[in-house]
């Protein structure tokens, strides 16, 4: 209920939560369509752009530690592997897989998780306690 009148179920939620702001409104009254969906336009670009910032940063980095693995780790598949995990994050793989490195076909799902878990507490300056186990199910 909205200013004390019930809201249809046909509009539902966006009814409250979809509407532009006033001043985007009162644009819009006045014939300024174009500026609105610029605003729009732009408002979603910038918040695509602060979430898919790190994803591109280490897309980047892992396609410079590819060309690095080209060079130096040709020995097999899996130290390919351990050369990628280790040149993106020394730290992580240290943590994850330092003492137990993946071994020919090996697939640990469980320690793939702590590594992106790990990644992803770097990125933002979080600490690394408790990352070590916490995917054991």
């Amino acid at each position: 209920m909205a200013s004390g009148r019930p809201i249809s179920p046909a509009r539902g939620v966006c009814a409250l939560l979809c509407r532009p702001p006033p001043l985007l409104r009162a644009l819009g009254r006045v014939g300024e369509i174009p500026l609105r969906l610029r605003l729009l336009s732009l408002s979603l670009s910038l918040s695509l752009s602060l979430l898919s910032h790190s994803d591109a940063e280490i897309r980047e980095k892992k396609n410079a530690c590819y060309a690095d693995i080209e060079r130096w780790c040709r020995s097999s598949t899996v130290s390919k592997e351990n050369c990628a995990l280790r040149c993106l994050s020394p730290t992580c793989y240290e943590l994850v897989y330092g003492s137990d490195p993946l071994e020919e076909g090996e697939i640990d799902y469980i320690r793939g998780q702590e590594y992106k878990y790990c990644m992803h507490k770097l990125s933002i300056g979080e600490s690394l306690d408790g990352v070590k186990g916490s995917f054991n199910y």
